[in-house]
């Protein structure tokens, strides 16, 4: 095999349209590269400076009640993570800024898409719209005369004669056009990987050889399929039409189509229902059977027993401050329910559509693209969840202050000092470990290694049977 490779090489090396195209295509590659870091770059330095500004401005905050406060509120900023300067995934359209505040949960806000006047079906220019797209379809311009050429001029009959085996000779040109591949893959790997050479560490160096791996798996199925149809199929024409037939629906087609059907197995439902939803259970009861007036008079008694005293006013603690956590409780409880009710949903779409992988190679090879590179909707939702987590215990620190530090019921003029306002910890999101990453598209990385062994089977059981003419 490697003496057939090393001839196709050669072969290849010869077509000066080939070398031109390949030089604009490995500066085009670079280019985007450099500009997707610097443009990550920009972001994050961006959102460190506001969120600098946004920690400063609460640090140097003057003596205030602890309600106000909670209404004054922080802000959570999103981060960029390294590799997702070669795929942004759903970052574009999913917001980056969350206003955190007492009494509700805020929706996450300025998303680049709301902002920009650009549309586009396949995204802005990254690296991972030419990898995804482009790369393939040079690989199957490359493959797809292959055989079907040696078999129009007589060569490959010869070569057969001379005993070349003829599934060997297919895999050994599916490869050399794989190399080819693998090389534009690398270049843009590794100059991503050097220009962003600081944030190599917290797993970025494993989740960078995944990459690799699913994008290498990928492009050989592609090479492998289009040299086997074009030794299967008659001339080149039938080949290219076949071939190009197969992407159009792997990379246009099923994925709308299984993300359509996707949705209506598992609808979410729309925001105005969510939030009246929300609305309802709040004011009424999760359950229907527990209303706002009967919490806050079973609250009132106990905190009376507990204290042993006839009124709020005779209390010792301001139990303003305890009424308000309460309730901040029960919207925890109230959010849990449905945030986790859609978070299921979404997880249940997400596992229905890795398994389309399993006739559709192109889902996860997007699917693990994004998940590797940190732009997927599993670390979008953990940041909400670690911000949500955040804000409830920020929100508890502001009511307590307000019920035990020395104010009593009705006294709303009462004001902790600076120093208290200092002391409540700053939000600091935490990447999901790449162990995380790695076992939530452990799907998508065998359905890869399925079609990869799929192809290979074929081409060595079935292509003996080739007709060489």
């Amino acid at each position: 095999m490697i003496p057939i490779i090393i001839n196709e090489w050669k072969i290849l090396l010869r077509v000066r349209v080939l070398v031109y195209l390949t030089l604009v295509f490995v500066a085009s590659l670079v280019l985007v590269t450099w500009l997707g870091v610097i443009q990550n770059q920009k972001q994050q330095n961006q959102k460190q400076s506001a969120h600098k500004q946004v920690r400063e401005q609460w640090e140097k905050l003057d003596a205030m009640n602890p309600h106000g406060a909670a209404h004054y509120g922080s802000y959570a900023f999103k981060p960029v993570t390294p590799l997702s300067s070669i795929d942004e995934g759903v970052n574009a359209i999913t917001g980056n800024v969350l206003r955190l505040e007492g009494h509700v949960q805020n929706e996450i806000v300025f998303s680049e898409a709301s902002q920009s006047l650009s549309v586009s079906k396949f995204g802005k220019l990254k690296p991972s719209l030419l990898l995804q797209y482009c790369i393939p379809l040079l690989l199957i311009f490359l493959a797809f005369s292959s055989v079907s050429s040696e078999k129009e001029t007589g060569r490959l009959k010869l070569l057969v004669f001379q005993g070349a085996s003829l599934p060997n000779l297919i895999l050994a040109k599916a490869l050399s056009v794989w190399l080819y591949g693998f090389l534009l893959l690398t270049i843009t790997v590794a100059v991503q990987t050097v220009i962003n050479l600081k944030n190599t560490g917290a797993g970025n160096l494993e989740r960078t050889l995944l990459l690799l791996v699913v994008y290498s798996a990928y492009y050989y199925i592609v090479c492998t399929l289009a040299t086997y149809l074009s030794a299967r199929l008659k001339n080149n024409t039938v080949v290219l039409t076949a071939i190009l037939s197969v992407w159009i629906l792997w990379t246009i087609f099923l994925p709308k189509l299984w993300g359509n059907t996707t949705d209506k197995i598992y609808p979410l439902p729309s925001r105005q229902v969510f939030n009246d939803a929300m609305q309802i259970d709040r004011s009424k009861g999760i359950d229907g059977h527990n209303p706002t007036d009967e919490r806050e008079e079973k609250l009132k008694q106990k905190i009376l027993a507990q204290y042993k005293v006839d009124s709020v006013e005779q209390l010792p603690i301001n139990y303003d401050g305890l009424l308000m956590q309460e309730d901040e409780e029960y919207g925890n409880l109230v959010w849990d329910k449905h945030f986790g009710s859609n978070n299921d949903i979404l997880q249940k779409q997400k596992n229905v559509y890795q398994f389309s992988g399993f006739f559709n190679p192109f889902a996860s090879l997007q699917s693990t693209s994004m998940g590797f590179c940190g732009s997927d909707m599993l670390h979008h939702v953990d940041f909400l969840k670690q911000a949500e987590l955040y804000r409830r215990d920020f929100i508890k620190k502001l009511n307590n202050k307000h019920a035990y530090g020395g104010s009593k019921t009705g006294n709303w003029k009462w004001k902790a000092n600076n120093a208290f306002y200092k002391s409540v910890q700053d939000f600091e999101y935490k990447s999901p470990l790449f162990g995380t990453a790695f076992g939530f598209y452990l799907i998508d990385i065998v359905c890869l290694a399925f079609w990869t062994i799929l192809v290979t089977l074929i081409v060595t059981l079935t292509a003996k049977k080739i007709q060489l003419v």
